[in-house]
């Protein structure tokens, strides 16, 4: 069976793009200082990813290179991921999704909504469907695995987790406990080194 393969000239933009992305990220993203992680370890840098992802080349770039990453699954129903982190990348890739392949996205909330609808995931989430989840920084992947632990509790299918960087501690062995590959945007290797 032969595999489909970006055009040359496809594949030499998306680098570009890729380069660009990571420039921006070391800009607007990376602080060092002494920070307190998510997930309770003490880091000498922070990946703010907000800057980047609110930034309009960069919400562009992440379009661009997110997308290019999910086109092609063909049994993907939708896209999502925890808030805050994962919001900005879903509806980026969603707008850029609409033109070829339209992608529909959701938010899994922290906390289930005390008024209105009282739901816990929000947007175009179906029971019972294929999911891909986003992150914008992964760590040991316990923030994201609370998305997973949400959608599969109502039924869905995590083909895997799309996460802008890794931090290289854990994530993708924990995650894979799970049955779920981490596919990495970037790693701390891309920004430190």
């Amino acid at each position: 069976m032969l595999q489909a393969v970006a055009p040359p000239k496809q594949a030499a933009f998306l680098s570009r793009e890729k380069e660009r992305l990571l420039e921006i990220i070391k800009q607007k993203s990376l602080l060092k200082g002494k920070f307190k992680l998510a997930s309770g370890a003490m880091s000498d840098y922070y990946l703010d990813m907000k800057p980047t992802m609110f930034d309009p080349e960069g919400a562009h770039l992440v379009a661009e290179l997110v997308f290019d990453l999910i086109k092609d699954e063909r049994d993907l129903d939708a896209i999502g991921g925890l808030e805050l982190g994962a919001v900005p990348m879903i509806v980026a890739v969603c707008a850029r999704s609409w033109r070829g392949r339209p992608v529909y996205g959701f938010v899994v909330r922290k906390e289930i909504k005390d008024h209105g609808t009282e739901q816990k995931i929000d947007g175009n989430f179906k029971p019972d469907s294929t999911v891909i989840l986003f992150d914008d920084v992964t760590t040991k992947g316990g923030s994201v695995m609370r998305a997973v632990r949400a959608v599969r509790g109502r039924g869905a299918r995590v083909s895997k987790i799309i996460t802008l960087v890794d931090r290289l501690e854990g994530a993708s062995e924990n995650l894979g406990k799970e049955g779920i590959e981490l596919v990495a945007l970037y790693t701390t290797r891309d920004l430190l080194g």
